[in-house]
């Protein structure tokens, strides 16, 4: 597999992963071999504007200084114990966390998508132990439209073919209502061996879909009032991409139990955390739910210095300030080609109008040929988003070849 528009080099890197790799990913072709803070570089010494942020895990910037050497100050004493013996930086670590986002407990673990399957399996233990349903007859409520991740679990609730077909038979107990409909979840919630609704506040590998205002209140409100478990999947808008450490803070709601991932390593290893207070979190006993490497040194003094920076550099307002500039110089080039702008923070996508159902995947080669690399998602749909810490000068920047690449599907 080669592609003309690169190097003998980068098409080198190309046909090694082809020839050895699985073939489960389809990405834009370059080769990428450093990052640091709103730029990337390819094998060549070209350099970009990152405007995908790693589906936002870098929302601090690549290799920022702080967690860089948080990691190697850490990674030189100790790295790994498992959760077979105690460790000097955990109980740090899930003081810290805790505190900082205002729940009793925190379960640690690796991945997003993990951090999902544990919040669904203490929705359901709490769902046996204090709402008293019957045995193997929790159900979890999930949005159309969802997407956190690949397991078997995961695309349990999915509703895209790409992700679920020729994978059956899928986990019972899952079913899925319209996004952004609250009728449709109360209608739900009339069940009374629902356990959860499980929701992403911003639906973002559905192309940055957002709620109407008063969503979260109103799902807030109807889980309240029907005894069942909020859980917020905040593993990509969370951690200030939105402009607010969570997208639930926009409406300042609290979920029962809190999904982060992504950008809790500021992109450096897979960190996930689950939040809840003691009521849910105690009904899992030891034994009963774990990781090798959830909760490692390493991963905890990472995470902490990731939350760290989040805040002293008030990543949070920096994102709220350059989205709105975003999506208004996005606005004043009046592109024929763009249907739809919208997003919260830096959290943003673009709709492309064109005849061509490939469109999309031609603007982010237009784009990475001018300098800054982007991503399409479900066929007509570009996020942008950049790391939290891009300034004015860039945004405008950015614009400009956004503006540039445009044309040549004009």
């Amino acid at each position: 597999m080669t592609t003309s528009t690169l190097s003998d080099k980068g098409n080198y890197y190309l046909e090694l992963e082809d020839k050895f790799g699985a073939h489960n990913y389809h990405p834009l072709p370059v080769v990428l071999s450093e990052g640091k803070g709103v730029y990337l570089t390819d094998v060549d010494g070209k350099k970009y504007y990152d405007f995908l942020s790693g589906y936002s895990a870098v929302n601090q910037g690549h290799c920022h200084p702080k967690i860089i050497d948080a990691l190697t100050k850490q990674a030189q004493k100790l790295t790994l114990t498992s959760r077979a013996f105690h460790n000097n930086i955990l109980g740090e670590y899930e003081k810290y966390i805790t505190e900082y986002f205002g729940f009793d407990k925190v379960l640690p673990m690796n991945t997003g998508v993990e951090g999902g399957e544990t919040a669904i399996k203490l929705a359901r233990r709490w769902a046996y132990k204090h709402k008293g349903v019957p045995e193997n007859k929790a159900k979890v409520i999930f949005a159309e439209g969802n997407f956190w991740g690949r397991t078997l679990a995961a695309i349990s609730s999915s509703t895209d073919p790409s992700s679920y077909k020729d994978f059956g038979p899928f986990m019972p107990g899952f079913a899925t209502i319209p996004y952004n409909d609250t009728a449709a979840l109360e209608a739900a919630l009339q069940d009374p061996n629902v356990a959860a609704f499980m929701v992403e506040p911003i639906q973002g590998e559905a192309g940055v879909v957002i709620p109407d205002e008063g969503y979260l209140v109103k799902v807030r409100e109807l889980c309240t009032k029907y005894n069942v478990l909020f859980i917020a999947d905040e593993i990509q808008t969370g951690l200030c991409r939105t402009g607010k450490l969570l997208a639930c803070s926009h409406e300042n709601v609290q979920p029962d139990i809190l999904i982060l991932g992504k950008a809790l390593s500021g992109g450096t290893m897979p960190v996930a955390a689950i939040l809840a207070n003691d009521e849910i979190m105690l009904t899992i006993k030891p034994g009963e739910h774990g990781s090798t490497y959830g909760g490692n040194p390493l991963a905890c003094a990472v995470a902490i210095a990731s939350l760290q920076v989040l805040k002293d550099e008030k990543m949070a307002e920096n994102a709220e300030a350059m989205g709105i500039l975003l999506r208004e110089e996005l606005a004043k080039l009046n592109s024929p080609l763009i249907k739809t702008i919208r997003g919260k923070g830096l959290l943003n996508a673009i709709v492309i109008e064109h005849e061509n159902p490939d469109a999309s995947w031609d603007l982010c080669l237009a784009l990475r040929d001018n300098g800054l690399l982007a991503k399409p998602t479900h066929g007509d749909k570009i996020r942008f988003a950049p790391p939290l810490v891009i300034t004015k000068e860039q945004i405008l920047a950015c614009v400009d070849i956004i503006a540039r690449s445009l044309k040549t599907l004009e």
